[in-house]
């Protein structure tokens, strides 16, 4: 067994909140031992029988007290040096959370921690909070009142809830992107997601919590991109994340897929409202921001209340002051491929320690070629991790308020004192359609391809099923997975010095094609199962090329597919929403056959013909919606300057299906 020179596991800040929780430990034994003196002078042999009584009674006491300490939730972890006191516990022992003062002084004194380390670590306040406050289109300001007040309200309130919810033991932040969010050409360690776990993580331990990054990002083989892999919010990550990230911006390049995005960014904002918890969608932009952003800036206006942001890395860099323009003109690239050094430092922080040369060269790298590497991934991870921390300390002097007062938190900030949000209460839409993103559920969807995380809002339904109205014909369409490598989308300098550990699967990229598939007519078909519908998009994609979906789907006289028993008329199809898909239908009509049974099926059917694969990886379901679409939306879209709907990579296999 091969030996590891270097353990990568969870980077500490420094040891204060051990040394001064050590304080108070030895304060609240001193406590205990004072409650808990032996009997008085007074006492003699005479009250032994009482004596036993107040034992039995203490023991019982004792008993519960253990009890409500074993009771799962967000209790505080006991450890060998004792157990914590709060000379406060009679006044908030009726509370509904159990987050004490002496948990918010806990949890505050971690984010104090990052934050001071990242200040220093960056050169200063002042320019740390250039690089990572002002590099968003909408800078923070957690001092002042500003026009961009409510956004940074949505950030504490998310904090707040997640804070005080005894139920919630983790809080999520879930990613949606492409390799860049995949962190392909690095090892998965050194993803920005998984950096940000180890160094906001400790953090949300002090809160008795974990935070969890779900990192849905993918390379381009699958052929998924932004258009419709939005539509996955609550299968590709949980439907219960806190805060959603999209990395889908080297996608939008150019104008034929800039006014595309923005239908799609304003979507995806709209739908995490209809989320249980409501989550802020951030973008994670590789790039420089220019003075005048235009439509991108508009939307970012318009959805700023509900959180939405994006964070541009390159413009982060250069807010520090490093004059990289300057650099590059005397023969120094540090945004070049491959380069190390930053500018500000040479290693990530874990890396700099790492007594292999290459391994240390490596972690020093900004950008590997188009993906950024584990050093400028630091600074990604950095800046949602100060911003992150700042809005948690507004948080808890929230929490700390109400203690203080006699008022329980849980009245005010638990989840289920979370206001309802419908299609009413966002504003009129800016950019997106109002047929498909004005709607009161957020869309569902199954998807086949890995990573997964969420939920699955639609299925496909067992042959044997009773209410299948398909039962008894041919059933036998397989799944199937890409089965990649350990070193795919691995550099060469982290495969040579993994190779030989036994930590090597920590470099494993967790993304891969993947779908539901007929190869004949042998294969019969499949059925998906589908929520009870009143309105209806269907759409399927193919898999695998950018413009599959005119072979595989639209013209291909070998597949048959039929709703709710009623084949469709091929006639009404047309590729959407790119060259991948085709749409089946656009909304529910009079002619479209209902269903019989509280569900709705989508059959495809393998005919005698049929010698080419075909693969689906995508089901999507959305609810009920009742705002009329406009039939011209598209042409409109394509009408906007710099706006045509083209821009695609091969695409998965997708169905979509809005009610």
């Amino acid at each position: 067994m091969a030996t590891n020179n270097h353990d990568y596991e969870q980077v500490h800040l420094n040891d204060d909140d051990a040394d001064s929780e050590s304080i108070e430990l030895v304060q609240g034994r001193r406590l205990q031992r004072t409650l808990g003196s032996g009997p008085s002078a007074e006492s003699t042999t005479s009250s032994s029988s009482s004596t036993i009584v107040r034992w039995v009674i203490i023991s019982f006491l004792m008993v519960g007290m253990y009890m409500l300490g074993m009771k799962q939730g967000k209790s505080d972890v006991l450890d060998d040096k004792g157990t914590k006191q709060h000379k406060n516990k009679d006044k908030h022992k009726n509370y509904g959370t159990s987050f004490t003062l002496e948990r918010v002084q806990n949890t505050r004194q971690a984010a104090l921690n990052l934050i001071n380390m990242l200040q220093e670590y960056y050169g200063g306040k002042e320019q740390s909070e250039k690089m990572m406050l002002q590099s968003w289109l909408q800078p923070w300001d957690f001092d002042n009142a500003t026009d961009m007040t409510g956004m940074v309200d949505k950030m504490v309130d998310t904090m707040a809830r997640a804070l005080v919810t005894d139920d919630q033991k983790e809080f999520i932040i879930g990613t949606i992107g492409s390799s860049v969010a995949a962190g392909h050409d690095n090892c998965n360690y050194d993803s920005y997601e998984l950096q940000m776990e180890r160094t906001f993580g400790p953090v949300w331990e002090a809160a008795g919590m974990k935070l969890t990054c779900q990192n849905a990002g993918e390379g381009g083989g699958c052929g998924d991109d932004f258009a419709n892999q939005v539509f996955c919010i609550q299968q590709n990550v949980s439907p219960d994340i806190d805060i959603a990230h999209y990395t889908w911006t080297y996608f939008e390049a150019g104008g034929p897929a800039s006014a595309k995005a923005l239908v799609m960014r304003e979507s995806l904002a709209r739908w995490a409202q209809m989320l249980p918890h409501q989550p802020p969608v951030h973008v994670y932009n590789t790039g420089k921001m220019n003075r005048y952003q235009g439509d991108e800036h508009q939307l970012a206006e318009h959805m700023s209340e509900f959180g939405y942001n994006a964070f541009y890395m390159t413009s982060g860099l250069y807010n520090g002051g490093f004059d990289y323009d300057a650099a590059k003109e005397d023969g120094v690239d540090h945004l070049g491929w491959g380069h190390v050094g930053d500018g500000y430092h040479n290693v990530t922080r874990y890396g700099e320690n790492e007594s292999s040369p290459e391994r240390k060269e490596s972690l020093g790298t900004v950008m590997r070629n188009w993906h950024p590497g584990p050093l400028a991934f630091q600074f990604v991870s950095d800046t949602f991790s100060y911003i992150y921390s700042q809005a948690m300390i507004r948080a808890l002097d929230l929490i700390e308020s109400d203690l203080k007062n006699g008022i329980d938190p849980a009245e005010k900030w638990a989840a289920s004192k979370r206001k309802i949000q419908i299609k009413s209460s966002l504003p009129p839409p800016k950019f997106c359609d109002p047929l498909y993103c004005v709607v009161d559920e957020a869309p569902g969807c199954i998807n086949f391809e890995k990573p997964t995380y969420g939920w699955w809002g639609a299925r496909v339904e067992d042959p044997d099923d009773s209410l299948n109205p398909h039962k008894g014909e041919v059933q036998n369409w397989e799944v199937w997975h890409v089965d990649e490598p350990i070193w795919r989308g691995v550099s060469k300098q982290d495969q040579i010095f993994f190779e030989d550990r036994d930590d090597k699967e920590i470099c494993r990229h967790l993304d891969a094609c993947g779908g539901i598939s007929a190869t004949s007519k042998d294969s019969g078909s499949v059925v998906f199962r589908l929520p009870k519908q009143e309105v209806g998009l269907v759409v399927i994609c193919g898999c695998c090329g950018k413009q599959v979906g005119t072979e595989m789907i639209l013209n291909n006289t070998n597949i048959e597919i039929s709703y709710n028993g009623e084949v469709l008329d091929r006639n009404a199809w047309d590729i959407w929403p790119n060259g991948k898909c085709v749409r089946l239908m656009k909304k529910f009509d009079a002619n479209v056959a209902k269903a019989t049974t509280g569900h709705n099926y989508l059959k495809i059917e393998a005919l005698e013909n049929l010698s080419s694969p075909v693969r689906i990886s995508h089901v999507k379901v959305k609810e009920e919606f009742e705002v009329e679409g406009d039939d011209d939306f598209d042409t409109k879209i394509r009408n906007r300057p710099g706006a045509t709907v083209q821009h695609l990579l091969d695409e998965a296999a997708l169905i979509l299906s809005a009610d």
